[in-house]
């Protein structure tokens, strides 16, 4: 027997296939960024809190080159990008999945214009990528503070421990 995709494949679109799509989704639109190689409960907490401040939210993600990159490890990302993508795609509160190769989102955020630039509480409004283009555009700029202390590394620490 044949079994059919999930639907939440279909909510993984690179980004020139999402740019075609631009005009049609609903407004206002949240784009947010990052890793999320190993999801854990402060990436869905914030994920949904990004979520409740427009009416679709983009997710991209950085390629496994670009997290290599960041130098959080040689061995990071632990998962690949389709894995990533896909797990996250999975979520209710994502709209949308797609990836950057660059070391910023900001091509990506450029292309978007997006209403509601967002990201997690580590970063200082000012400081986000695109925060100063997206405000000119009238949009706003969120810094969601953590709600629960985890992260990938201390994940791996644990496991590696």
């Amino acid at each position: 027997m044949n079994y059919p995709l999930p639907d939440f494949e279909h909510k993984i679109l690179p980004p020139e296939q999402l740019a075609k799509k631009l005009a049609d989704l609903p407004r206002p639109l949240v784009f947010t960024n990052g890793c999320f190689d190993i999801l854990h409960r402060g990436h869905v907490t914030y994920l949904a809190q990004a979520r409740a401040l427009g009416a679709y939210l983009i997710l991209a993600l950085n390629t496994d080159e670009s997290v290599k990159r960041q130098g959080k490890g040689d061995d990071r990302p632990i998962n690949t990008l389709a894995n990533r993508a896909a797990v996250a795609a999975a979520l209710a509160s994502v709209d949308c999945v797609t990836w950057f190769d660059s070391d910023t989102p900001a091509d990506l955020i450029a292309l978007l214009q997006p209403d509601v630039l967002v990201k997690g509480g580590d970063w200082q409004p000012e400081n986000i990528v695109g925060a100063a283009e997206t405000l000119a555009r009238g949009g706003s700029v969120h810094s969601i503070p953590f709600l629960h202390q985890t992260s990938t590394t201390k994940t791996l620490a644990k496991i590696r421990g």
